[in-house]
C-alpha cells in the first residue's frame, strides 16, 4: 500500500477575467492559501502555460516549476482535454467542437485533428521536460451517435471506429513512450472511451499498449449507473490518475440516464460540489490506498447549485480528511510471537 497526494486542484473551470482567477500566480495563492498541494494544469489555457515553449525547453519548464513551487504548490499533471477531444470527431458534433480550436482550423476538420494531434504529443513533451510521467487527455468520438443500439448499428461499425481511432492515437502513445509518459484517458460520457468494456476495445485496438491508462472520475460512473467501486477493482492496476468529483443519480417518472434533454439542475444524474452528491468516497479512498495508486487527488469542481469558490473552499480539507496515512504495523502486532519453521511445524502438529 502506498499514500495518496493531495490535495490538488484542477484549475479549468476557475479560470477567468477577474482576479484571483486570471493569472498564474494570483488563482496560484489563491490555491496555496485554501489548502491545495497541487494544481492541474489545462494546457489550453495560455495565462497558465505556454505549451510550444514548454514542450522544447526544459529552462522554461524549470522557470514555470519555480514561479508554481514559490507558492507551497506543484504540477500534478498537465491536460489536453480539449485538444484530446478533437483528435476524433463525428461530423455531426464538427460545428460545435470547433470553438476548443484555433480559428485558422475552424470548418477543416483534417486540418483540425491534425492541430489536436499535435497539441497532445506537444503536451506530452512538456510533462516530460517538468518531470512529469501521466498525461490528462480525452479520447475523442467517432460513435457517440451511436451509442445508443437503435437504429440497429451495421455489422463491423463499431471495429471500424475504433480502428480508425486507435490509428489516429498510436502515433501520439508512441510519442509518449519514447517520453516515458502514460496516457490516462479520462473515461467520460460523450467519448468513445466512456466505460471499462470501451477502455478495453480501445486498448485492444492499439495492440495492448503499454501506455493506455485511465483517469478515474467516479461522478461519470453515478451518471450512467455503473458500478464505481467494482471499476476499481477490475482496473486498478491501470489507474494513474484520480479526479475527486461528486455526483447523485435521482432518477423519477419524467427522466432517467438520458436526461431528457434538461439542463444539468434539472437532469436526474448531475455533478455536485465534493460532499453534496451520492459518491461513497470513503470506500474509494480506501481501495485506491489499498491497491498501492500513489498518485494525485485532484478536486475538478462541476456543480450546477454551488458556487465554485464556496466549492473550492471546501475541497481541500474535504480531500485532506480523506486521505489515508498507510499503516506502519500491523494492528495486532502487540499479540504477535517470535517463532520459526520448527515451532510453526510444532503447532500444526508435523514432525
Amino acid at each position: 500500500m502506498k499514500n495518496i497526494k493531495g490535495p490538488a486542484v484542477f484549475l479549468a473551470q476557475f479560470m477567468g477575467d477577474e482576479a484571483p482567477f486570471n493569472s498564474l500566480d494570483s488563482i496560484c495563492e489563491y490555491m496555496a492559501g485554501l489548502g491545495y498541494k497541487g494544481i492541474q494544469i489545462p494546457t489550453w489555457e495560455s495565462r497558465l502555460i505556454d505549451l510550444a515553449k514548454a514542450a522544447e525547453s526544459k529552462d522554461y519548464c524549470d522557470e514555470l516549476k519555480g514561479k508554481i513551487s514559490a507558492h507551497g504548490l506543484e504540477i500534478t499533471e498537465l491536460s489536453t482535454h480539449l485538444q484530446g477531444q478533437l483528435v476524433a470527431v463525428h461530423p455531426v458534433y464538427d460545428q460545435m467542437f470547433d470553438a476548443f480550436a484555433p480559428a485558422a482550423v475552424h470548418g477543416k476538420p483534417t486540418a483540425r485533428t491534425d492541430w489536436a494531434i499535435d497539441q497532445v504529443k506537444k503536451a506530452i513533451s512538456a510533462s516530460h521536460n517538468l518531470g512529469i510521467d501521466v498525461h490528462a487527455t480525452f479520447s475523442g468520438a467517432l460513435l457517440w451517435p451511436m451509442m445508443y443500439p437503435w437504429p440497429q448499428r451495421p455489422a463491423g461499425l463499431v471495429e471500424v471506429g475504433f480502428k480508425e481511432l486507435a490509428d489516429r492515437w498510436l502515433p501520439i502513445l508512441d510519442h509518449a513512450d519514447t517520453c516515458g509518459v502514460d496516457l490516462c484517458y479520462e473515461i467520460h460520457p460523450g467519448e468513445d472511451l466512456h466505460d471499462g468494456i470501451t477502455w478495453e476495445m480501445f486498448r485492444e485496438a492499439c495492440g495492448n499498449h503499454d501506455r493506455v491508462k485511465i483517469l478515474y472520475d467516479p461522478s461519470h460512473f453515478v451518471l450512467q449507473q455503473l458500478d464505481y467501486l467494482q471499476f476499481i477493482d477490475i482496473y486498478h492496476e491501470h489507474i494513474k490518475m484520480f479526479h475527486v468529483k461528486d455526483a447523485e443519480f435521482n432518477p423519477s417518472g419524467k427522466v432517467g440516464v438520458y436526461g431528457g434533454y434538461q439542463d444539468w439542475a434539472n437532469r436526474a444524474g448531475r455533478f455536485r460540489s465534493l460532499g453534496d452528491g451520492e459518491i461513497d468516497f470513503v470506500s474509494i479512498f480506501s481501495k485506491l490506498t489499498q491497491y498501492g495508486y500513489d498518485g494525485w487527488a485532484v478536486m475538478e469542481w462541476e456543480c450546477c447549485i454551488k458556487d465554485s469558490e464556496q466549492g473550492a473552499q471546501e475541497g481541500a480539507p474535504f480531500i485532506s480528511d480523506h486521505l489515508i496515512a498507510v499503516a506502519k504495523k500491523s494492528f495486532d502486532d502487540f499479540a504477535g510471537v517470535d517463532a520459526d519453521e520448527a515451532f510453526n511445524r510444532k503447532i500444526l502438529g508435523l514432525s
